[in-house]
């Protein structure tokens, strides 16, 4: 494939365009099921684009004294990466010939990309409650990044490889013990990375004003907003490939119909999780995913060598 293609396939389909509009109408979604949770109507199908389209004509306000470059470069960090591991996954989806040895590696440093942006931004905005914000960032990151890894683990056992298209044709690992366990771990760490309630600590409206973000303002707000509606879509996507790749065999029809079924179905507990549970604390964030998260991952993996 040439330089141009993979240009054209970064910026337009399946990359950065086509995961912002649906990371936008997945973030409808998110408003609309809150909303009915909460007996209100909620918003119209295109309120996200208007709200991000809102925030790019405005004016970009830079803190006095921070770092200028690092505040402003930050936001693209997570946006590209995000946009970078859509297309991986999304060509693994369509062509399972089209992976490459070691692109599930790639994908786990690229979806730690967003919050590694939240943190260089906070702290380059020089500003205390940002501070705050930004570590808490970094113990919830130091916090889930471990179990979720090893539950990333009992796929690559059970299918001998950590190529997505040897984990889309082997035994989906959700037919196992080991799998169910690893997916239950995936899905509270996913909570985390999308930093939601209960682990919404980095901006803690209430606590903070906003913490990591609250220096920020007009596009460079918008591309932060834009990362976690486009993280909200893609990262069941990537709990799908994994837990449910071999189920997605068949006639396209069937495989589109199961795939879009289960993804629905790991963004609606997304969903009822941020409405049903309070924000914890970040020590009990750490104790919860270094205590009976990381042990349930532990248990899983060991299940995983023994064939279950």
């Amino acid at each position: 494939m040439n330089g141009n293609m993979v240009i054209v396939e970064f910026l337009l389909f399946p990359g950065l365009l086509f995961t912002a509009i649906a990371g936008l109408l997945t973030a409808w979604v998110d408003r609309k099921v809150t909303a009915m949770v909460q007996m209100r109507v909620g918003p119209p199908l295109l309120q996200p684009f208007h709200d991000i389209r809102k925030l790019f004509v405005k004016e970009t306000c830079v803190p006095e004294g921070g770092a200028i470059g690092l505040f402003l470069l930050a936001p693209l960090l997570g946006l590209a990466a995000v946009a970078l591991a859509s297309m991986i996954l999304w060509r693994a989806l369509l062509d399972v010939e089209a992976t490459f040895v070691g692109d599930l590696i790639v994908l786990i440093y690229l979806f730690v990309m967003p919050a590694l942006g939240v943190m260089l931004g906070s702290f380059a905005s020089r500003n205390p409650l940002a501070s705050i914000g930004g570590s808490r960032e970094v113990k919830l990151m130091i916090a889930y990044e471990l179990p979720m890894v090893l539950a990333i683990l009992v796929p690559v056992i059970q299918a001998g490889s950590i190529r997505l298209g040897d984990l889309l044709t082997a035994q989906p690992p959700i037919l196992s013990v080991s799998g169910v366990l690893a997916l239950l771990v995936s899905i509270a760490c996913m909570q985390a990375k999308l930093t939601i309630v209960p682990f919404d600590m980095p901006e803690a409206e209430t606590e903070l004003s906003g913490g990591a973000l609250i220096e920020y303002s007009g596009p460079p707000l918008a591309m932060f907003k834009l990362t976690r509606a486009m993280m909200l879509f893609t990262l069941p996507i990537l709990l799908l490939v994994l837990f449910f790749g071999g189920l997605l065999t068949g006639p396209v029809w069937q495989r589109w119909v199961i795939g879009f079924l289960v993804w629905f179905v790991l963004v609606a507990i997304t969903i009822v999780l941020r409405n049903t549970t309070p924000r914890v604390r970040i020590d009990q964030a750490v104790r919860f995913f270094w205590g009976p998260v990381s042990v349930v991952a532990l248990v899983a993996v060991v299940l995983a060598w023994a064939g279950w």
